[in-house]
């Protein structure tokens, strides 16, 4: 009774938010069903209905299973357009994409160095908590490296919701500045939804169970976003596997309607995180967090047209795979804009592994140096 009750409060409140993306679709803006629905969630929870209130807390009913599946729906697309397109833009551009992958990383932890000095946060905290892996990964570090695991999310989630509520905007203002060439691209990269055939149905049926089982693989090596990455790896080593054994591309039935499904359990999921109590007492972490957040997002954006003007990138698609906003959301957006997804979704789970390979050994080294000036650091977290 109680898994039938969260269920119809999870759906409810996902309704209620869709309503919101679908009023800011209406604008013309194909994200806008993920940034409207977003946008109604994280009001719903500052309002703290008590329908959507969980048992003894002031967070909103809302399984995380919802994510995952916004996740899971998103990742079939993306396999679907997994090919060799993107290695040869890494063969190409090999150079200035790797300099902007740890660029944006060194700026991340300047962003980082800001929030610590400004702010009353540890250095730990400070570094973990602007480090660009995702808000799906750094939390779950936060807690490894004996970093403060709430300001972490709270300041991965700011970033998260300033990237998905600005870089939107700026990309769709830009795509339509030159809707001829966005014509273009409309053509050789909108997904193939195939012909409802038998055929094509069952192709459907095999892609999704490859990708879940790949998701739970993904689950058990511990990946960032598994459901994400999980499903779109599985999807397209299936893609892979069957052109080259069959010749041609097989298609399947695909609606569009599912990537409209996937804005909507994403932007919930993410909205609905924030409450008030996130911000008591942090009122100066807050403000550091935003402006630093701002200036690292400003950086990102610029440096992206300065390396799409250099690699003949598209200056969207160069936007959205530097931002630091997440694979999801930031492959949402490619794909509803009809840019790049792969190469968006390429250099996001890049350096997410930078990230998540390189990091937590120099966050260990933080927490030593730490503890060590500070005794009663452990005490106190």
């Amino acid at each position: 009774m109680k898994q039938g009750n969260s269920l119809r409060t999870d759906l409810i409140l996902i309704a209620i938010s869709g309503l919101g993306g679908f009023l800011l679709s209406l604008t013309g803006m194909s994200i806008g069903w993920m940034v409207g629905t977003l946008m109604t969630a994280a009001f719903i929870a500052m309002r703290r209905p008590t329908l959507f209130q969980r048992k003894g807390t002031s967070t909103l009913r809302i399984h995380s299973r919802w994510l995952l599946l916004g996740q899971f729906i998103l990742g079939i697309e993306l396999g679907q357009k997994m090919n060799m397109k993107v290695l040869h833009i890494f063969a190409e551009n090999w150079l200035p994409v790797s300099f902007m992958l740890v660029f944006s990383i060194l700026l991340a932890m300047l962003s980082g160095f800001v929030l610590w000095k400004l702010s009353k946060t540890d250095m730990l905290t400070s570094f973990v908590g602007t480090a660009p892996g995702g808000l799906s990964a750094m939390p779950g570090i936060a807690q490894e490296v004996g970093a403060n695991t709430a300001v972490v999310s709270l300041v991965q989630t700011i970033r998260v919701l300033m990237v998905v509520l600005t870089i939107p905007f700026t990309v769709f203002y830009l795509n339509t500045k030159n809707q001829a060439d966005a014509a273009v691209v409309t053509q050789g990269s909108a997904f193939s939804s195939g012909v409802f055939t038998l055929s094509n149905i069952s192709w459907t049926a095999a892609l999704i169970l490859g990708a879940w089982l790949m998701s739970r693989l993904a689950v058990r090596l511990h990946f960032p976003a598994p459901w994400l990455i999980g499903s779109m790896l599985g999807v397209a080593a299936l893609q892979v596997s069957a052109g080259a054994l069959m010749g041609y591309d097989l298609i399947p039935y695909w609606p569009a309607q599912a990537n409209i499904a996937s804005q909507v359990f994403l932007g919930a999921t993410i909205g609905s995180k924030m409450n008030k109590e996130m911000f008591v007492g942090l009122k100066n972490t807050l403000i550091v967090a935003v402006v630093s957040s701002a200036g690292l997002i400003a950086a990102t954006v610029l440096s992206s047209i300065a390396i799409a003007e250099i690699t003949g990138i598209s200056v969207i698609t160069a936007i959205l795979a530097f931002s630091p906003g997440g694979i999801a959301e930031m492959a949402t957006t490619a794909v509803t804009l009809h840019e790049d997804s792969t190469f968006v979704v390429a250099v996001q789970v890049v350096r997410i592994i930078l990230v998540i390979a390189m990091l937590p050994p120099f966050f260990r080294f933080l927490h030593h140096v730490w503890a060590k000036r500070h005794p009663d650091y452990k005490a106190a977290k």
